[in-house]
């Protein structure tokens, strides 16, 4: 026994130093579990109750956790229990006050329950797939990333799928899905919130339920809803593994959508329950502060917040292999902790967000991570909304139309998109309809958008702007939009569905509409086989030719310049000669939004059309000889061509 007391001793010593910066995590042990947490200095006391079950059932056992000795701040309590615990469960109770605030799994579980009331006890080692340790993250640089945004029950859940796992992180390894990844070409899948969030309820699963996610609970634990079964804890986890292991051998990386700047409430948060006060802004006149929009914003500057988001992050990469992070209203966090973030991951994990907020932060706006402020945050990377809306219309609006309803204005915002948001000789900064300076230090610190999963998709955005829009006008705008995305020089971003003609019925924020509203419909795959093929050959084009994806604003700068703008028409020359690794000589690109055709002026020679009249293809479409230099562009459509 005394042999035993002393092996359990050594044990969790070695525990207690290597997660000396742990936080609320249950380190388990086959002889005994480790657990801690950290409270506020005014914390009376912790209970640590032990339970049978995930759900429901008296605990099993009640600890009353110790203050760690070696803490001189007074915010550290742990307890060490002997025995081995593996599937069983946690909770915390913080007292302040003289009252129990209520339990919670602390706000650095790792496993849990279901609906994440409780912390699991897991083996970790036991969650990993065949095969996890040779798990190896795609090795594709920034600037040749191609983003495919989707939503998991969005994108198998409906029959024509013919998905088996629908709408779980299964669906994504199998071959169906796989196939048609690859068939398009993208190389980087975004998943929308994948941790465990609030408005699904895990024990109903069998009804319809829907939510994009932006309502997070646990923040290092995958979303049981997605798996095939909430009430065992180390399945959700294995599964998600197998999603990310099944991308992986597919070439395609995996991002993960996170959403550190809010929680699902206040009250019933795990910050909350667990430090009141101290995770969220206040307001000089004591209230919260609401730049995310949700009336509880958190505050990414005070020491263990930072601390929290760093060490998520690189929980993420390290435990699941991610490969990269979109961050929901990346402006609500500060600049310091971002740059905190890219630092504490490898170089190859890429990180971009939303340079805004959603509303007024209780922190002063220069040292918000905020799109204007790219510039001070190396190696991430912000959406540019002036291209978004240069070509659909203003984000107030969903009614009103820009470059695609053949609106003029729009043309240098355009320009501005294509060089990736860096500062060009050829763009007028003066016009472009947001940033009146460049924003990128690299074309690789712009996201290249028309659509996302917020507002409408591209199809019902066409559909309420442009005035008696038929189909084949539809589909010509559709198929422009995406190929100025993809021709930019930013990273370019999809939302899926895209290539198979998508709609949401009109509906502009579907974060919790039913499946009838958000499901992709596989049939339209068959139904309009010409935008699918234009996507891929588009996308192929892309990633064949260097001269898209130059990844240097210097290459950007000495190799692309524009030809004279006119009203609705935006055309650009590159010259491929100088770009390491590109075939191609002279390529010209031009978009024409008028629904007439228009021409535009180039050196006379014997020239190869890829892309004309909704069609792409990178191999040739057909080859011109111009005597006098001018090629027409037909009506609502891009022109690609190169010497």
């Amino acid at each position: 026994m005394k042999r035993f007391c002393f092996l359990l001793a050594i044990f969790m010593a070695l525990l207690a130093s290597q997660y000396a910066e742990a936080h609320t995590r249950a380190l388990y042990g086959p002889n005994g579990t480790y657990f801690c947490i950290e409270t506020n200095s005014d914390a009376q006391q912790v209970k640590l109750r032990i339970y049978k079950d995930g759900q429901g059932g008296k605990p099993i056992k009640t600890i009353n956790m110790k203050l760690d000795p070696n803490d001189s701040g007074q915010n550290w309590w742990q307890a060490e229990v002997k025995g081995d615990l593996k599937g069983k469960f946690y909770t915390f109770d913080v007292k302040y006050g003289g009252k129990f605030r209520g339990e919670s799994p602390g706000i650095w579980a790792t496993a849990v329950g279901v609906n994440g009331k409780r912390g699991a006890v897991v083996d970790m080692d036991e969650t990993n797939p065949h095969g996890w340790d040779n798990d190896k993250r795609p090795d594709i640089p920034a600037k040749d990333l191609i983003l495919y945004e989707m939503h998991h029950r969005d994108f198998s859940i409906d029959d024509s799928g013919g998905f088996t796992h629908k709408g779980k992180f299964l669906a994504l390894t199998e071959p169906r899905a796989i196939r048609h990844l690859q068939e398009l070409g993208v190389n980087a899948v975004h998943i929308l919130p994948s941790f465990d969030y609030a408005s699904v309820d895990e024990t109903r699963l069998d009804e319809p339920q829907y939510n994009w996610g932006y309502d997070p609970v646990n923040y290092n634990v995958p979303e049981g809803g997605y798996s095939t079964d909430p009430n065992k804890p180390e399945v959700r986890i294995r599964e998600f593994k197998q999603m990310v292991q099944a991308l992986h051998k597919a070439g395609i990386k995996v991002i993960l959508d996170v959403v550190y700047n809010h929680t699902w409430n206040i009250d019933g948060s795990n910050f909350q329950l667990t430090r009141p006060d101290y995770f969220y802004r206040k307001n000089a006149d004591g209230s919260y502060s609401n730049g995310s929009g949700c009336g509880n914003e958190t505050a990414s500057e005070r020491e263990a917040m930072r601390e929290f988001m760093v060490e998520s992050v690189k929980y993420w990469v390290d435990e699941y292999h991610i490969d990269g992070f979109r961050f929901d209203l990346m402006g609500v966090h500060d600049i310091e902790t971002m740059n905190a973030i890219r630092a504490a991951v490898p170089k190859d994990i890429f990180i971009y967000g939303e340079g805004w907020s959603a509303g007024s932060c209780a922190y002063p706006g220069e040292k918000l991570a905020m799109k204007a402020n790219i510039q001070q945050m190396p190696g991430i990377a912000a959406f540019s909304d002036c291209m978004r809306d240069a070509l659909r219309g203003p984000w107030d609006s969903d009614s009103k139309a820009a470059f695609l309803g053949g609106v003029k204005g729009n043309e240098e915002s355009i320009k501005f998109g294509i060089v990736g948001a860096i500062q060009h000789p050829g763009v007028d900064y003066s016009k472009v309809n947001y940033s009146k300076a460049p924003y990128a230090t690299e074309p690789t610190q712009m996201i290249a958008y028309v659509s996302c999963h917020d507002d409408m998709c591209l199809v019902d955005r066409l559909n309420a702007s442009v005035k008696g829009i038929t189909i084949d006008e539809l589909i010509r705008l559709d198929l422009l939009a995406q190929t100025v995305v993809m021709t930019s020089q930013g990273v370019p971003f999809m939302l899926s569905g895209e290539e198979m003609l998508r709609d949401k019925k009109g509906v502009h924020n579907s974060f919790e509409s039913p499946d009838s509203i958000n499901h992709l419909d596989w049939d339209n795959l068959e139904r309009y086989p010409q935008v699918m093929e234009y996507y891929r050959g588009l996308i192929a084009m892309r990633k064949a030719h260097p001269a898209f994806h130059m990844g240097s604003a210097d290459m950007v700068r000495r190799n692309l310049d524009f030809l004279p703008v006119e009203n609705c028409l935006v055309a650009y020359h590159i010259n491929g000669r100088n770009v390491p690794g590109e075939q191609w000589g002279d390529i010209y690109v031009a978009f024409n939004a008028h629904k007439r055709a228009r021409t535009i002026q180039v050196p006379e020679g014997t020239y190869t059309v890829v892309c004309r009249n909704i069609k792409c293809d990178p191999s040739g479409l057909t080859t011109i000889t111009t005597k006098d230099g001018k090629v027409t562009i037909p009506a609502q459509s891009a022109l690609i061509l190169h010497n």
